[in-house]
């Protein structure tokens, strides 16, 4: 088995034997019982300018190999949202482009609009001054979504929350969204642990009245509303929205904490963690339509504690861990990132995720994987 030398949480360096892969094949057919998303990430172009504030670079072709990695194991895909890097650097320009090319692979496996659900925001106008503004702004990036055949997701608005004076206001501008909408949308509720600027989403920073008035817009909008994806990282609020949602309405979890038994009680999902899990996430759905609860529960359990690393505070950082792992595996040929967000971990987080990931048996090619960590390892001196 393939050895590697790796710094512990000590600081000492300790020699690390990595474990088998498990050789997750493609399922013959995709999740019957749950509606599932994986939240994609984008590829950098290793050789652009990614400081701050640079205008996006991606590597295209890595970009749509990995989706069409994802769609291979039966899994849907949801792009252009926050494990995307919206709101982390990745402009209005790209995220255009990449709505267009996502729609266009996805037509190789089916129809967009069931493979493929895409963020609409008001991120390309930071500086909106009024409703009315943000409302226009969200119109645009629909049309965008909708142009390419894909579904749309209403992302939470910087914007908004900054404007909004209560519960109506976001009442208001939601209607207004939701009936410009060619189909049912999904709306996301993205909570301040993976966005600050979000607090007080919904009209309240009480959590309970922020999630009435969320429930209430649902229900006026229900024919409207495909489902909700809900990111708040907290499991037993997530269930008691879930059992308040009209007939009809998916509750989406978008909780890496907690997704086994969320999706076990009832829950789809659109999740981040399904990116670099995807293979065995999609072993588990099988085991879950097949009545097998228990294998479901075995093949996730070991992938939990990698979630919780990679999803640690700050959670906003957690898409470093997520191309970590996408580069680990193969996926792409560099650890690089829009805005250079590569750097937002420190290297024994990185080597935490290393370790739970080998032990998740999801890192396909061990030689592969620790010779790259190697690399990294010895951009923080450690040349053992």
């Amino acid at each position: 088995m393939t050895v590697i030398t790796l710094p512990g949480p000590d600081r000492r360096l300790e020699s690390y034997r990595m474990r088998e892969p498990v050789a997750w094949a493609p399922p013959p057919s995709p999740p019957v019982g749950r509606v599932v998303y994986a939240a994609a990430h984008v590829v950098a172009d290793p050789l652009a300018d990614h400081a701050p504030g640079s205008p996006t670079a991606l590597d295209w072709d890595a970009t749509l190999r990995f989706r069409r990695h994802l769609w291979s194991y039966g899994l849907r895909v949801a792009d252009a949202m926050d494990t995307a890097q919206r709101n982390m650097g990745l402009d209005w320009t790209a995220t255009a482009e990449l709505i267009r090319r996502s729609a266009a692979e996805a037509r190789d496996f089916g129809d967009p609009a069931d493979l493929l659900a895409c963020g609409a925001g008001t991120d390309h106008l930071p500086h909106a001054a009024t409703l009315e503004e943000v409302v226009a702004g969200y119109l645009e990036q629909i049309q965008t979504v909708q142009d390419a055949g894909a579904r749309v997701v209403v992302m939470a608005s910087r914007q908004l929350a900054r404007l909004a004076r209560g519960p109506e206001d976001y009442h208001k501008v939601y209607a207004t969204l939701l009936g410009h909408a060619d189909q049912p949308v999904i709306l996301h509720w993205l909570g301040e642990v993976f966005d600050p600027a979000l607090a007080g989403y919904w009209g309240s920073r009480d959590l309970e009245a922020a999630t009435e008035a969320f429930l209430a817009l649902v229900h006026d909008n229900a024919a409207r509303v495909d489902g909700v994806k809900v990111s708040l990282l907290d499991a037993d609020h997530e269930v008691r929205l879930r059992e308040r949602l009209p007939a009809g309405v998916r509750l989406y979890t978008g909780d890496d904490f907690n997704y086994p038994e969320l999706i076990a009680g009832g829950s789809h999902a659109l999740l981040g963690i399904f990116d670099p899990i995807a293979p065995a996430a999609a072993a588990a759905l099988q085991a879950l339509d097949a009545g097998d609860d228990e294998r479901f529960a075995s093949i996730l359990a070991p992938t939990v504690p990698l979630a919780r690393k990679i999803f640690e505070t700050p959670t906003y950082h957690y898409k470093t861990g997520v191309v970590l792992l996408a580069w680990l595996a193969g996926h792409q040929d560099a650890f690089v990132m829009v805005n250079g967000a590569h750097s937002a971990r420190s290297i024994l987080h990185l080597t935490e995720v290393f370790r739970l990931a080998d032990q998740a048996r999801l890192l396909p090619d061990p030689d592969l994987a620790a010779a790259r960590m190697r690399h990294l390892l010895a951009t923080a001196g450690v040349t053992r």
